[in-house]
Parts: structure tokens; sequence; C-alpha cells
């Protein structure tokens, strides 16, 4: 299969090279040139044979319009665009409406894994008429991690990215559990090797998951995590996930919990947000801040 794909970043990359490796062809535009396989949108569309399929790998919002905008001008009716960013759901309907206007073919697809997924693979959920769907299949398969589960189709548009955000709303919550648990064990005197207590939860208890693996990378690289300021940004889709629970009155208390704990930490130097942040570099490559 042929597929283009705008947008060669931490996420981007690795999902070319995964591709790739599955045996497909992936023709890559990023507006940085030394990243890019070809320079403009124009010929990447044009290095493709139709029925095309485009991923778009580009941060929510503006850019990902501006560049479903120009790829409607591109393509042809039969083709399909997949946003395969972290934009709402909202924003799928409307570029489904967009493209369905000129024959174009839309999917919206969550996906997870971080700087983690080119080895591991890519977990997704996605969403959209089943036709469309079946043009991006091999993509998917090629992305998914091995064995029967790590990909499905959510339901209609807006569905896969409706289902991520749910992911990372209680991604956000287990995040915050092991930090304030790191807090409390930190803080108290009996307790004097907190890393390793960490590590010994790994094996065989109820609380062992990929995350607790991460933090405890994460304190082989710095015990106590001094060398990191309790400053945690959040991506958008913890606040969407509250938004979309008050619209639909189901109770969040432990996912809204964990939201207002990320803005707690940009007015103070806040010791389960060095943790939080120490988790989002380990599975994604989020950037911290340095004391």
């Amino acid at each position: 299969m042929e597929l283009g794909l705008v947008g060669l970043g931490k996420m981007g990359g690795n999902m070319r090279e995964r591709i790739r490796r599955a045996g497909h062809t992936v023709v890559g535009y990023d507006r940085t040139p030394d990243l890019a396989d070809v320079h403009s949108l124009e010929e990447l569309v044009g290095k493709l044979s139709g029925p095309r399929v485009v991923w778009v790998m580009v941060p929510a919002g503006a850019p990902t319009q501006s560049t479903i905008d120009e790829l409607a001008e591109l393509l042809e009716p039969g083709d399909v665009v997949v946003d395969g960013g972290n934009s709402r759901w909202t924003d799928d309907e409307r570029h489904a409406e967009e493209l369905a206007a000129k024959g174009i073919g839309f999917v919206d697809c969550g996906v997870s894994g971080g700087v983690w997924g080119l080895e591991n693979g890519y977990a997704l959920m996605y969403g959209g008429d089943a036709e469309h769907v079946e043009k991006v299949r091999p993509v998917f398969d090629a992305l998914k991690p091995e064995g029967d589960f790590g990909s499905v189709h959510a339901g209609r548009v807006g569905a896969g990215h409706f289902a991520k955000m749910v992911h990372n709303g209680i991604e956000y919550a287990m995040m915050q559990a092991y930090a304030e648990g790191w807090e409390l064990l930190e803080k108290v005197d009996s307790v004097t090797d907190v890393r390793e207590v960490f590590r010994s939860w790994q094996e065989g208890t109820v609380i062992r998951s990929w995350l607790l693996d991460l933090a405890v990378n994460a304190l082989d690289g710095d015990e106590h995590l001094d060398r990191l300021k309790g400053h945690a940004q959040d991506s958008g889709e913890g606040r969407w996930t509250v938004e979309a629970a008050i619209d639909n009155a189901v109770p969040l208390p432990a996912i809204t919990a964990s939201l207002f704990a990320r803005f707690a930490s940009r007015q103070e130097d806040s010791p389960q947000m060095k943790m939080i942040a120490a988790l989002r570099n380990q599975f994604g490559g989020h950037a911290v801040e340095a004391k």
C-alpha cells in the first residue's frame, strides 16, 4: 500500500518507519525539510496513486484544519484523509462533512504509544464509515501491536478521538495516584528506599502496569526526582474529558481532581508533579522543566 503521511515529529517519524518495516510505501511531508521526503502537500499527493490515503499527524486545532483544507483542494473523489492527531471529536464531524462534499472520505484515529510505539506498536482507536476504514486497514495492521488486540473500529466519525480522549483522562488519574503514593512514601522517615518499594510493586501486585514500569525507569535516572521542577502541563484532552462528563452528567471525580492537580502545579513546586512530569517524559517524550 502507498500512504501519504503529513507530520514527521516524535510520533509521525516513528510511525513512518514502522509502516515501512511492514513493507508499505510511505511518502512523508513535514515543514522541517530535513525530515521530509517531499517539500509540499502538492508534491506528496502527486506521488501517490489513486485512490489515495493521506494520514495527518500534526497538532490539533488550526494546524490540522489548515492541512485538511489544503488537502481538500488537492485530493480527488474516492481518496481518504485520516486525522491521527489529538483533535477534538467535534472537529472530526466538521472535517468529515467538509471532505464528503468533495467525495473524499474521512477517518479519525486516536493513537497511543508515544515514543515507544516504533518497537511496541501503537494502540489505535478509529471512527468512520466502514468503506473508508477498510481503505486504511493495511496501515492499521502495520501500526498496531502484535496479537489480536490493540486496534478497534470504535464507531462512527468522532468515536476514535472520543475514545482516545477518555483513555487520556484515565491516564491522568492513574498517574496522579502513583504520584500521590510516591510523595507520601518520600515524606515518612520509616521508608528508607522508595525507589525499591516502587520496583517491588512491578511483580505480583494489583497496581502493576506499564506506567509503574516507567515510574521506576524515571527513578533509576533520578532517584528522588531532584533535578525536576514540580510542574506538569496538560495536553487539552483531560479538559475535554471533564467537559464531556459535564455535558453527559457522568461523575468523574478522580479524573477531574487529577486535572485540577496539574493546574495547582503551576502555582508551586509540587513534589507530586515531579512524578507526573517524569512519567509524561518517559512515555511520550514530553518536555520537562529542570530546576
